[in-house]
């Protein structure tokens, strides 16, 4: 097995979490928070498809799903354009709101499409390419792959929690 295939298969486990983390959810479910400060599963998702986006897109000179699929329109959250949620404080979380799973699934879909077409494209050669010079040691396009996928595989994990405890608050 070659290392593409295995980020291909690591970043389709992320997308089969994510289906199973939103599915079912209403908006209220989705919206959230099960603790002060805490993050809502609509939140999670929508950051690890912000920052997969943005980083994969970056990496592989592209331009993120979040604007040429006009996904910042339909979400409308009144943020930057270019937010991912890294470092949002408790009032940038909350205004993470959608109106169905389906959004949030949506939008994961494409950014996973884009993705799959990225890393269809490697060569093992290009895993070493250096995509980041602002870390010591530069940071590759390997190590930064596996750290969207590591970053990503934590948050649904975070989601599913959350879905959890906001399923057993409402029953």
């Amino acid at each position: 097995m070659h290392a593409k295939d295995i980020l291909i298969e690591g970043y389709g486990r992320i997308q089969e979490e994510v289906h199973a983390a939103v599915e079912g959810l209403d908006p209220d479910a989705l919206n959230a928070r099960p603790a002060d400060g805490a993050n809502s599963v609509a939140w999670l998702v929508w950051h690890l498809a912000r920052v997969q986006d943005d980083h994969v897109a970056d990496a592989f000179g592209l331009d993120q799903v979040w604007l040429t699929g006009e996904w910042e329109k339909r979400f409308a959250l009144g943020l930057p354009r270019h937010d991912t949620g890294y470092g949002h404080s408790p009032a940038q979380v909350a205004k993470v709101r959608v109106d169905s799973a389906d959004l949030l699934t949506g939008y994961y879909d494409a950014v996973h499409e884009q993705t799959l077409g990225a890393l269809r494209s490697l060569a093992a050669k290009d895993l070493e390419r250096i995509v980041d010079e602002n870390w010591d040691p530069p940071v590759t396009l390997g190590a930064r792959l596996v750290s969207v996928l590591s970053d990503d595989l934590q948050h649904v994990g975070q989601a599913a929690y959350a879905r959890g405890l906001v399923q057993r608050t409402a029953s």
